[in-house]
């Protein structure tokens, strides 16, 4: 049954998992800095597509997968953590100073999808919240609908504040030298997530 109490449940649940620092919000804040926050936009609707994409499956029982087989979660993990140090790295390659040709890009709407789908802490949130939240007594589509919908309206408003926070930083980063330091020390930031995924 869908209640009052479930739903304030839930949409805290879910703000204080999608608000916090974490991978999406990492490349979130790099990408706004760098590109600014129209051109982050791909990236921003991509991450809440992708994950309503994962909820969905959990709440169609890909979520007992992970429970009877845990090394998929460790798997994902790695492949995770293997491609923030690639995002690094193509940070790392576009701070040549001596030039001001720049060929990097943000993620486009299609690649943050897909990289829900390698980003362990997005499952977590996923099974977690099914496994606690999931409205007991109704029919499964309207109960997964529930859950993504939550998930949703939630997700986006929450991550776009790492995004815009990153254009405002960047807006006030005229000086050349300056923005690479910057996106020097956020490539180092993604290396230290990879590391934390890893790790934990």
């Amino acid at each position: 049954m869908i209640t009052l109490e479930l739903v304030v449940a839930v949409a805290t649940y879910n703000f204080v998992m999608y608000v916090t620092p974490g991978p999406n919000n990492a490349i979130l804040t790099a990408s706004g800095i760098k590109f600014g926050f129209t051109r982050t936009l791909p990236n921003l609707f991509g991450i809440p597509s992708g994950h309503g994409l994962q909820l969905m499956l959990v709440c169609f029982g890909l979520g007992s997968l992970f429970l009877a087989f845990p090394f998929l979660l460790e798997i994902l993990r790695y492949i995770g953590a293997t491609y923030l140090l690639y995002l690094a790295y193509k940070m790392f390659g576009s701070l040549n100073l001596k030039t001001q040709e720049d060929k990097s890009r943000p993620l486009t709407f299609f690649e943050a999808i897909v990289f829900q789908f390698v980003n362990p802490k997005a499952w977590v949130i996923c099974t977690t919240s099914v496994s606690i939240f999931y409205p007991q007594d109704v029919n499964i589509f309207l109960g997964t609908f529930f859950m993504v919908f939550m998930s949703t309206i939630v997700n986006l408003p929450s991550i776009s504040i790492w995004a815009f926070g990153g254009s405002i930083i960047g807006k006030y980063l005229e000086n050349i030298k300056l923005k690479k330091t910057v996106e020097f020390l956020l490539a180092f930031m993604l290396i230290l997530t990879s590391v934390y995924i890893v790790l934990n």
